[in-house]
């Protein structure tokens, strides 16, 4: 059976008293300590972030390129079933 994850690294912030209030009205809301709201809303915002890159640069020829292959995507094949099925960086 695999262990959990340990929690051994601290994460301090300091916030005016207003926030922290907002805060635990929210996380008992959702039934959960503060720190538990606040790490798991971070880590989705952190998701979020890293997933919300979508603003890129391509000249006329990659754009035609990239059209291309969102018409015509690949066949499915043993490789693409592989990649699909792995595991997000942030969650290794």
């Amino acid at each position: 059976m695999a262990q959990p994850a340990r929690k051994d690294d601290v994460i301090q912030i300091r916030a005016p008293a207003e926030t922290k209030a907002m805060l635990n009205r929210a996380a008992a809301l959702r039934g959960q300590k503060l720190s538990e709201f606040m790490l798991d809303s971070a880590r989705r915002r952190a998701e979020e972030a890293i997933l919300d890159q979508r603003l890129f640069f391509l000249d006329d020829k990659a754009h035609a390129a990239f059209l291309n292959l969102l018409d015509a995507p690949p066949k499915s094949n043993k490789a693409l079933r592989a990649l699909m099925a792995r595991k997000p960086a942030w969650q290794r």
